[in-house]
């Protein structure tokens, strides 16, 4: 009995060959880590660049917080060594990443990087004026975060700018979001409630963190306010838009906000 032909639309492959991969629309590949993460590259390089070129050194000098805070944890730990491990982790994992997306959804498209870049700055400049209004309808008044540091030279508060956009959302979308939601399904809560519950606490420390430490704000309600509601903004814009986007866009930020 010769074999039925497959009824029309139905996909077919033939022996020994991998069936083609599904093409996904701009929105939602440009999440993917071959998109997110190649995007955010040329922010670790300009930041790092920076800095060793302000600062002469790979960890000491004037840095972003956060980025001193991922690193002391890899130096208390494994002593000048630790730079390097943390360096290998953090290049090492995301080239993992894009390969093993690269091989299962196949390569990219040049322009969309383009696309992604303007999705960057639109939010960057809409970032502002949306925080300091949802901040207003809690507080009932207007208030805006502002980065006191006259201190600092332009290049140093540019570089502290680009490092905001790359570690603080490494260390406080990525990482600590992520964890606290592990933490709060193992107490019970469902995958909603515990990321509503997990972006909640995860924007009150990223608020926080900016009043520790010797160059740390003044503490005011009104800039905490603002800050924890961008801590909000920006986890809702990683679930949605992914790392890279909201990386740039934090970066694109902080450099509007101080060239104004």
């Amino acid at each position: 009995m010769p074999p039925r032909a497959p009824r029309s639309g139905t996909p077919t492959t033939l022996p020994g060959l991998k069936p083609a991969v599904r093409s996904k629309g701009y929105w939602q590949a440009t999440r993917a880590p071959r998109y997110s993460l190649l995007f955010a590259l040329p922010l670790l390089l300009l930041y790092e660049t920076l800095a060793f070129g302000l600062t002469h050194d790979t960890y000491a000098g004037v840095r972003n917080g956060a980025d001193v805070l991922l690193k002391s944890v890899f130096v208390w730990l494994g002593g000048p060594r630790g730079l390097l491990v943390f360096g290998v982790l953090l290049v090492g994992i995301g080239l993992v990443l894009v390969i093993r997306d690269w091989r299962r959804n196949g390569g990219v498209k040049p322009n969309w990087f383009l696309g992604m870049l303007g999705e960057s700055v639109l939010y960057a400049l809409a970032f502002g004026g949306v925080t300091s209004f949802l901040t207003s309808v809690v507080l009932g008044r207007a208030s805006l975060a502002m980065n006191l540091q006259e201190q600092f030279s332009l290049a140093q508060q540019l570089m502290i700018s680009l490092g905001a956009g790359l570690y603080e959302e490494l260390l406080f979308r990525v990482i600590l979001v992520a964890g606290l939601v592990a933490l709060f399904r193992r107490f019970g809560l469902g995958n909603v409630p515990a990321g509503i519950a997990a972006t909640l606490v995860g924007a009150l420390i990223f608020s926080a963190f900016h009043y520790v430490g010797p160059f740390g704000d003044p503490l005011e309600l009104g800039s905490f306010a603002f800050r924890t509601m961008a801590g909000i903004l920006f986890s809702a814009l990683y679930l949605t838009r992914g790392f890279g986007i909201t990386a740039w866009t934090h970066a694109l930020y902080d450099v509007f906000l101080t060239l104004r």
